[in-house]
């Protein structure tokens, strides 16, 4: 079964390279000292073979001088029981041997290494060919064995027997390996309690950070996390910490906004319920009338209901497209048409279109603009969608005989439009919430039974849309002012 946390990982990680290295370590360890041995031992015993061959005569006549090759064996035995004696002749086939009988697996030896042993080795250990084994290779001595002045043969002496033959024979015979594996094994230990702590101490932050954020998790994501003590200049783990907890805030206030939308989805679908069905209602109710009584009404009357009818129908169809056009504003492949124009033209344009409407309430419209006024970089079809929206506004809430002024003010790097009214103006309780979508001032609501309370989520939104915003003055009693501003062509 895998460990979950990372530490524990990191741990199993450590105990596996550790093993490993400690494996590699103890090979190493033990092949060097392997070969240390082989070269002390070759070298203590150097003379070995030449002292023999000198103190014995091994070949006599052409003959094996057998009772001294007993003696021979018998003392060695004694003495020296890893050293194993072979007597060879002159082509390196065995001729004798001090070995158990059986245990020779080769009947001859090379002689190449012989020969660069009696010439002078560069290098030690020197290995030559180990009789016992038909593959393996061991340290040696060797010296020339004379009849009389005549080579007759060699005298082959193996260093370190069966015995270390194994490493287990290796390390019992050896203090040196047995104390530095020992020791080796205790700096193993050490090192993995130690790589253990620091694993354990440097994910501490990371712990932490996963149980705030399993937290935040079982919160429902609504309560953003806080880490004290993490720095943005700080690690890795410390910029993560940091990064996570501000991630937090961000996604419990986009929850929020969420939910606010959410809320405010269902008062726009209530809203555009009641703003839909009111004039279909009267829509209906007119008709309705009209065909029950439209044998008993006059020409007049009858004139008056279709007026009713094709006003709330008006009202209806109003209603509608502005509720397409801000549904088409909202959407996010909605594409300006950015080009220089003159505000000032613009500005009289529009005030034409409701200077009929202005002289049949019997208020006056006021224009304020520079000569000479530089273009302005906008989408000129939605600036006079804000503009008629700002007028229409001023004109729906001004009494009679009023008076609405539009002025323009160029700066140096815009030109501000400005809207103002003589109406009763906007409490102030009031003023945050114009902009939103089906709002209205509730005592201004008789004055403007029409009106769907759209038009400045409208302006707004294209103002939005042009990087722009709309600001509003007002004092109750002393009339509303509406400004926006629109940066100069390039």
């Amino acid at each position: 079964m895998m460990p979950r946390t990372l530490s524990a990982k990191l741990t199993l990680a450590l105990i596996a390279i550790l093993a490993v290295t400690g494996a590699a370590w103890v090979a190493l360890t033990l092949a060097s000292t392997r070969l240390y041995q082989e070269e002390v031992d070759q070298s203590l015993n150097a003379p070995l073979a030449q002292y023999i061959a000198d103190a014995y005569p091994l070949i006599e006549g052409g003959e094996v001088n057998r009772p001294a090759l007993k003696d021979l064996f018998d003392k060695l035995m004694v003495i020296n029981p890893r050293i194993e004696v072979y007597l060879l002749d002159g082509e390196g086939a065995i001729l004798a041997f001090s070995a158990e009988s059986g245990r020779v697996k080769r009947d001859r030896v090379d002689l190449a290494p012989v020969r660069a042993w009696l010439a002078g080795p560069d290098m030690l250990p020197l290995r030559g060919d180990d009789p016992r084994n038909a593959e393996a290779q061991k340290p040696f001595t060797a010296a020339p064995v004379k009849d009389g002045d005549v080579l007759a043969g060699y005298l082959y002496v193996v260093l370190g027997g069966e015995k270390y033959d194994s490493v287990a024979g290796m390390v019992s015979e050896s203090l040196i390996v047995r104390l530095a594996l020992f020791a080796g094994g205790l700096g193993l230990l050490a090192a993995l309690a130690a790589g253990m702590f620091s694993f354990a101490w440097l994910t501490r932050r990371l712990r932490r950070l996963t149980q705030a954020v399993d937290r935040f998790r079982d919160d429902g994501f609504e309560s953003p996390m806080k880490l004290a003590g993490w720095r943005r200049g700080g690690d890795e783990i410390d910029r993560l910490g940091v990064t996570v907890e501000e991630m937090s805030q961000r996604i419990a206030d986009q929850i929020e906004q969420l939910r606010q939308a959410d809320a405010a989805r269902r008062d726009m679908v209530a809203n555009i319920s009641h703003d839909l069905r009111t004039p279909l209602a009267s829509l209906q109710g007119y008709l309705e009338t009209l065909l029950m009584k439209e044998d008993s009404f006059s020409a007049e009357e009858k004139r008056k209901y279709l007026d009713l009818a094709a006003r709330q129908g008006d009202r209806l169809g109003r209603l509608v497209t502005e509720l397409f056009e801000l549904t088409m504003l909202d959407s996010t492949g909605t594409r300006l048409n950015f080009e220089p124009f003159s505000l000032p033209e613009l500005v009289q344009d529009v005030t034409q279109k409701f200077q009929l409407q202005a002289e049949r309430r019997n208020m006056t419209l006021e224009l304020d603009m520079p000569a000479n006024a530089p273009f302005v970089q906008a989408d000129i079809g939605l600036i006079e969608r804000v503009l008629e929206n700002l007028i229409e506004n001023a004109i729906k809430y001004t009494p009679e005989g009023g008076k609405i002024s539009l002025s323009l003010v160029a700066g140096a790097d815009g030109i501000e439009a400005r809207v103002a009214d003589t109406g009763p103006g906007i409490p102030e309780a009031d003023r945050d919430r114009i902009f939103e979508r089906f709002y209205r001032v509730e005592k201004s609501r008789a004055d403007a039974p029409e009106g769907a309370g759209l038009g400045l989520a409208i302006t707004r939104r294209i103002l939005q849309l042009h990087d722009s915003r709309i600001e509003v003055e007002s004092a109750p009693g002393h009339g509303a002012a509406f400004s926006f501003r629109l940066p100069l062509a390039s």
